[in-house]
């Protein structure tokens, strides 16, 4: 179109200067030669349109791909959070039903217990329940079941109150948790192959650290969650250190425990 355009200008051009007056050769190749530059770069101009088309067409459909996807990852993260609510619900629920047993600390164990998390504030203790909270990131090294010095430290005196006669015929579960992170490293997973073990060995690291201080055997139980059973969504550093514990579950002899066959006899019999 723009080539049959210019041939009609340039006869028209050629016919106003002076009729039928003809244009002499040199200036007519000059003028071919600048048509052909221009068709050229009409060309040029047209193909990089097409491919700016092209590419902008590209970009869109990435980003209908990419607002799909952030939609799936909401909804995916909206059903962590509600899940992650049903777990809490149901801890609490199953806290106040322990609790409603009559399983409740003596006094004398819970405000030694109390102290001694005011003392080590990685420890949380809850008195309703008897439950306390330990971070693994002060417990242990990343990746690691060895008990650091200050854990050693809190875990000496959590024995003493254990020791103690108002303690006496109270049962201990060590419960080992862990984020979702994967296991790193050839080396780490030889020993841990996955979260399962590592979580358990870090709640074994702890009994065994209570038995040498001279907490009976017969009144700890050690249990490993690895990852499935979070407090926090997993989805940032924060977030996923709060998974990362060591919990100690004290409880009354008079409430049951799976596990403890003589806390559960009907099922013995």
């Amino acid at each position: 179109m723009l080539r049959h355009c210019l041939g009609i200008a340039l006869g028209v051009s050629v016919l106003a200067a002076g009729g039928c007056t003809w244009m002499p050769e040199s200036q007519f190749s000059a003028v071919q030669a600048r048509f052909r530059r221009l068709s050229e770069q009409t060309d040029s101009q047209q193909s990089e349109i097409a491919n700016l088309n092209a590419h902008r067409r590209s970009v869109e459909d990435q980003l209908i791909a990419a607002e799909r996807e952030l939609a799936a990852l909401d909804k995916q993260n909206k059903a962590n959070v509600q899940r992650l609510a049903v777990y809490e619900q149901e801890r609490q629920a199953l806290y106040r039903k322990l609790s409603g047993t009559g399983g409740r600390l003596p006094a004398g164990v819970s405000d030694q217990l109390a102290a001694l998390a005011r003392r080590y504030p990685f420890l949380n203790y809850d008195p309703q329940t008897g439950v306390g909270k330990l971070d693994t990131d002060v417990l242990f090294n990343t990746a690691e079941a060895q008990l650091l010095p200050d854990a050693k430290e809190m875990l000496t005196q959590f024995a003493g109150i254990l020791r103690s006669p108002d303690a006496k015929g109270l049962r201990l579960m060590v419960v080992g948790h862990t984020d979702n992170e994967r296991i790193k490293g050839p080396d780490v997973r030889e020993e841990y192959p996955n979260n399962w073990h590592l979580s358990a060995g870090r709640a074994l690291a702890v009994a065994d650290f209570l038995r040498v201080c001279g907490v009976s055997e017969t009144q700890m139980g050690v249990a490993g969650f690895g990852q499935y059973q979070p407090v926090a969504a997993n989805n940032s550093g924060p977030e996923r250190q709060k998974n990362r514990r060591v919990e100690l579950f004290l409880v009354a002899p008079d409430v049951p425990v799976v596990g403890w066959t003589e806390t559960l006899s009907t099922v013995y019999r």
